[in-house]
């Protein structure tokens, strides 16, 4: 199956016209995957067996005309929970690990007969950029496969970018939906806080961990929301907001928006390749009848330092969990009760797991968490603030994702300070709570360069308005990686 010539819509349709089962759809999805893995590796999981046996059942009930993803493959990120299906987050600890439930997402989900095709490659506990902190391995970058995919998202975007499932779902602590999205070129959306259920997601950081979801286009992601989002009684943090219909208002028309573009994203550390292309990008903006003026987001600058005190001050308790009792990996050969702790969370976490379980254990104690915790807590209101401020007058900021296009594997994995400066764009969304969604503005040294464009709370319909009218003016999503990841 060459997912790069069609999109949900077109494979809907050839389901309920019968010109393929649902059986076939995804046994070529497998045979794709199993081609393109060996250069890839965007799976840690690849759910056969059990998607050929969903597939059956599907075909044998009938594909529901009605349900655009009755019969589709689609592929989870591996910290979401898949009942009897292994779920590792990436880990080491969690290497044997099969849930009992399901999360609320993979409900959703599996009641719109979509087929699980497999779980996805990703930073240790999402707690990395570039995907190279897998247990599992690092993924590769669609477009070259000698360069990171990003993170922690990585194998959901490189399935999705390589052409091995039209859509996957992701998480986004700080940037982990996004970042992977803009280095791999395609549509990533981190929705509103709330706005979809976090029920059974392996948690990082409570306060800014949201799910969304990689496609291709951006009515397929659009259509991907429609399914995940709502209020969930089992997260209280979930918005009871109606779910509009996220598709209905592409139009292709943004005539008289009002959109902002912040000085400081596009100031110091930022690549002029990637400047320029967001420029260019303004406008086209411009042409199509929309006023971008230049604002302040004075504090966004603070906001890595404060991120990796809070969200890391949150790991520590999240992660309380992996003891090596209850569930999980279990050292061998202890002595005594704290020997089983030290030993099996020595052994089961990997190094930038306990970097950041450190730094927040340290900010929370007595004599460092008014120094340090209050302060991070304090400098998030500021930039919460600055966004309210923009949003006063205008309906839409845009800017580039990511500071640089995706760079060579190994290279940053082992320098956390230059590795967390990747999400100096992004982790201020998270802070605010605000939907953000990447896209594919253009190329920069052949790969692709990533638009950040952020909403107001629960206004995906904008992003998705403005981002569709982009997405086809520009035709850039028809720009595909070539067999081989060689440009």
């Amino acid at each position: 199956m060459n997912y790069f010539e069609t999109d949900l819509t077109q494979l809907h349709d050839q389901l309920v016209n019968k010109e393929i089962s649902s059986v076939e759809l995804t046994q070529a999805t497998l045979a794709n995957i199993k081609k393109t893995e060996t250069n890839v590796n965007a799976f840690i999981t690849v759910n056969d067996d059990a998607a050929l046996a969903q597939a059956k059942a599907v075909d044998d009930k009938g594909i529901d005309a009605t349900n655009l993803f009755s019969g589709i493959p689609i592929a989870i990120k591996d910290n979401i929970l898949t009942k009897d299906i292994l779920t590792t987050a990436g880990s080491k600890m969690l290497s044997n690990f099969k849930p009992v439930f399901d999360a609320t997402v993979t409900e959703k989900l599996y009641g719109q007969d979509a087929i699980m095709i497999g779980k996805t490659n990703m930073d240790e506990f999402a707690m990395g950029s570039t995907t190279e902190t897998s247990y599992f391995n690092a993924t590769k970058n669609a477009w070259d496969y000698t360069k990171v995919p990003g993170g922690s998202s990585g194998g959901s975007a490189s399935a999705v970018a390589s052409g091995e499932v039209l859509a996957a779902l992701g998480t986004d602590t700080g940037g982990s939906i996004r970042q992977p999205a803009a280095f791999n070129g395609i549509v990533g959306l981190k929705p509103t806080y709330g706005r979809v259920s976090r029920w059974g997601l392996i948690a990082f950081g409570s306060s800014l961990d949201q799910i969304g979801q990689f496609t291709r286009t951006v009515r397929d992601n659009a259509a991907v929301l429609n399914i995940i989002a709502g209020h969930d009684q089992g997260d209280q943090t979930s918005s009871q907001r109606p779910v509009p219909d996220y598709t209905a208002n592409l139009t292709g028309d943004i005539k008289g928006m009002k959109i902002a573009l912040p000085k400081e994203y596009l100031g110091a550390g930022i690549s002029q390749e990637v400047k320029e292309t967001i420029l260019a990008a303004a406008k086209q903006f411009e042409a199509m009848g929309a006023t971008v003026e230049e604002v302040s987001l004075p504090h966004s600058k603070y906001g890595v330092a404060a991120y990796y005190i809070i969200a890391s001050s949150e790991a520590s308790s999240n992660l309380q969990r992996f003891d090596g009792i209850r569930y999980g990996y279990r050292a061998q050969d202890v002595k005594n009760l704290n020997d089983l702790y030290v030993k099996s969370r020595t052994e089961g976490f990997g190094d930038e797991v306990k970097r950041r379980i450190m730094l927040g254990t340290f900010s929370l104690s007595a004599g460092s968490y008014d120094a340090f915790f209050k302060k991070a807590a304090q400098v998030r209101t500021l930039i919460i603030q600055d966004f309210q401020r923009v949003f006063e007058k205008y309906d839409l900021i845009m800017g580039p994702t990511t500071p640089t296009v995706a760079f060579d594997l190994g290279t940053k994995v082992k320098d956390p300070a230059q590795m967390y400066m990747n999400d100096v764009l992004t982790i201020p969304v998270n802070f605010a709570g605000l939907p953000g969604m990447s896209i594919n503005a253009g190329f920069s040294e052949g790969m692709p360069v990533g638009m950040h464009l952020i909403a107001k709370h629960f206004d995906e319909e904008t992003l998705y308005k403005v981002a569709y009218a982009f997405e086809q003016v520009t035709q850039l999503f028809k720009q595909t990686p070539q067999v081989g990841g060689q440009k």
